[in-house]
């Protein structure tokens, strides 16, 4: 049960990955995030340094993508993403997995992809996204299994960039798949209070909106 705004902001990931993002939009997302107290803002792979520089080494962490939002680079480009984001300051990572592999039915393959990436994260958490909507539900308990295999810290339902976000049917797959042993992050679609909570009571710890200061604005109006 979320109490507080403040509760609920150290929950969202306040996300900003629209292709026209500039910098001085990154800088005015990055003081908003510093100011409500959100997890992460999680911006475009160019702008980490950026990022981490108006983030300023507090506890909100600048967060970016991998392999998004299709997925299908090599493993050793997603790697080399991954190891020069966390070098210029990323202190999460959200990586699309290869949907190509999982569908095939190449499980080690889609383990090793992700594997590469954690390893080149450095202890640095990877969400894996899964972008749900193009997986049956038993691709989507494999990719969970291969995510908490390769050493992922979380799966995460949809890039936002697909037909459909996250739902609740899947975020309640999700963790009943995963249990208490990763997080789950919902994202895609979530714009106002109410669904938010309803992807909480559905089993996510994390979520990735760009509409996180509607939603506080309106946790607090409910709350007065």
């Amino acid at each position: 049960m979320i109490h507080s705004a403040s509760e609920l902001a150290a929950m969202i990931d306040l996300t900003l990955l629209n292709p026209q993002t500039t910098p001085a939009q990154v800088e005015a997302i990055c003081r908003e995030g510093r100011r409500y107290g959100f997890a992460t803002v999680c911006i475009p792979p160019a702008y980490v340094a950026l990022a981490a520089a108006v983030l300023d080494g507090g506890p909100v962490k600048a967060a970016t993508v991998v392999g998004f939002p299709l997925g299908y680079e090599p493993s050793r480009i997603k790697a080399c993403a991954a190891s020069e984001a966390v070098r210029h300051g990323a202190g999460e990572l959200d990586m699309v997995l290869n949907l190509g592999l999982l569908k095939a039915g190449r499980l080690e393959a889609v383990e090793g992809d992700i594997a590469r990436v954690v390893e080149a994260a450095g202890g640095v958490p990877v969400k894996v996204i899964l972008e749900c909507c193009y997986l049956t539900r038993e691709e989507k308990v494999a990719a969970c299994h291969a995510a908490r295999s390769a050493g992922a810290r979380f799966v995460k339902t949809s890039t936002g960039m697909g037909p459909q976000g996250a739902t609740v049917d899947d975020v309640r797959l999700l963790r009943e798949t995963v249990g208490s042993a990763m997080g789950v992050k919902a994202a895609g679609g979530i714009r106002d209070l109410r669904t938010a909570l309803a992807m909480i009571q559905a089993g996510a710890n994390r979520l990735g909106t760009s509409a996180g200061l509607a939603i506080l604005e309106e946790m607090r109006a409910s709350s007065a």
